[in-house]
């Protein structure tokens, strides 16, 4: 199946940096949110990596001009009635993303593969809100998209194997390196093992053992990460980190280690959820 005009619903960070790599393969790219500025904002941030590639020497502006003239931007779901491959990047909430597939599965033709961009919900229960469960999937990209490497392809109860095939060939040509995650079990592979490490080290911190910064360079050092968790969690949102260990609690038995610690929940009240808002575990202000 050939795919030449994608959606993407949701112009967040994961959204806009999915509809550029959509772009820089030569796909047409319907890029909605549902609100003007949300959508705007996305593009913008498009634009911005681009410049820096352009500056850079990776590419020249004639290319960057090109990427960004395969890009519309729309707060209007039914602009994506006639594209070939969608992917949602709405925020983790498995109501919302429900909501948004049985939309798309009114709106868009029959043949078309509808991904998730989830980190660890259900596709099986995110695709029974349509009609072609057999084609819903796990398209699940890291942040910053253009950058990381890898995508998990995940598979629902019901995903065929044209599905699994045709996504996995779509990720590929985006240049990105692929895993197959065989039974929809919540967080997959990577949030299944990354979310502990992410608690423990709070909980280092909440227990005065060692300060931030100091488990950040520990983990550094002593593990060869390119970055601590406390930087990882700035980056990618301390919200994300707290919404997905939710589910995981909830999914996976009410086991005590899937509890949240408390200082975990103070950020997210406090509203310091990393470099989106200004401040998370370190002042991102400048």
């Amino acid at each position: 199946m050939e795919i030449k005009k994608i959606g993407v619903v949701g112009a967040g960070a994961m959204g806009n940096g999915i509809a550029q790599m959509a772009a820089q393969i030569g796909c047409d790219v319907v890029l909605r949110d549902i609100k003007d500025e949300f959508v705007a904002r996305g593009i913008k941030n498009i634009d911005r990596f681009l410049s820096k590639s352009v500056e850079k020497g990776k590419i020249d502006a004639s290319q960057k001009d090109e990427i960004m003239g395969r890009i519309k931007g729309t707060t209007e779901m039914s602009d994506l009635k006639n594209v070939d491959f969608v992917i949602e990047a709405v925020i983790e909430d498995l109501d919302l993303k429900k909501g948004v597939f049985k939309e798309l599965d009114e709106l868009c033709a029959s043949h078309v593969i509808l991904a998730s961009n989830t980190s660890s919900m259900s596709l099986t229960e995110i695709a029974a809100a349509t009609q072609r469960p057999e084609k819903v999937c796990g398209m699940h990209f890291f942040n910053p998209v253009p950058i990381m490497k890898l995508v998990e392809i995940i598979r629902g109860y019901a995903t065929n194997d044209e599905t699994i095939n045709i996504t996995t060939e779509l990720a590929k040509k985006m240049g990105k390196i692929t895993v197959e995650v065989k039974k929809d079990s919540p967080g997959f592979v990577v949030n299944r093992i990354m979310i502990p490490h992410m608690l423990e080290a709070i909980k280092i911190v909440e227990e005065g053992i060692a300060s931030i910064e100091d488990v950040d360079t520990a983990v550094k050092a002593g593990l060869n990460y390119p970055m601590g968790p406390f930087e990882l969690m700035d980056l990618t949102g301390i919200d994300i980190c707290y919404f997905v260990n939710e589910y995981f609690y909830k999914e996976l038995n009410k086991e005590s280690k899937w509890v949240s610690p408390n200082l975990l929940k103070t950020m997210i009240r406090a509203n310091r959820l990393g470099r989106k808002t200004g401040g998370g575990w370190y002042d991102h202000r400048k």
